[in-house]
């Protein structure tokens, strides 16, 4: 699993990245023809891993569940977040993966809800959703790249 970890730490540390050098009005600003916009990309990928590793397993989220409520799937840029909000998420991109493989290096993750995911890959196991989570991450990271390139234009 080490492998999944280090593929999803460093999808993270871009987030960071993008977060820390996009101006507000461009990670906020939804184009036309997108439902979303980066900022909530990037929130919704830190939200998600919540839902599907910590949920799934039966255990207690590690973040506010205002903000898993806030971009979980079926959500939508609502409002414009605070700086302290940014800052919150932009710390948790890479402290909720640090804490989950703490976490599963020292079997924390001992039951698992099956669940099937939006793109029908089933989930059968912890180690099923944090190899899944890389896959989500960098389907997030494509739409960001997308969003930042018609921003652009």
């Amino acid at each position: 699993m080490d492998k999944q970890f280090d593929i999803i730490l460093k999808n993270r540390i871009i987030f960071k990245r993008i977060l820390e050098n996009t101006p507000n009005e461009e990670l906020l600003k939804i184009p036309n023809g997108f439902r979303n916009n980066i900022w909530w990309n990037i929130a919704h990928a830190m939200v998600t891993q919540q839902l599907l590793v910590y949920k799934l397993s039966g255990l207690a989220f590690t973040i506010e569940e205002e903000l898993i409520n806030k971009y979980r799937k079926g959500t939508a840029p609502e409002g414009e977040p605070d700086a302290e909000e940014i800052e919150k998420i932009s710390g948790y991109l890479t402290s909720t993966i640090e804490q989950m493989q703490e976490d599963y290096s020292n079997g924390a993750f001992k039951n698992f809800e099956a669940y099937m995911t939006t793109p029908k890959i089933g989930l059968d196991s912890v180690e099923d959703a944090i190899s899944f989570l890389a896959f989500h991450d960098g389907i997030h990271l494509g739409a960001i790249l997308a969003l930042q390139k018609v921003i652009k234009v």
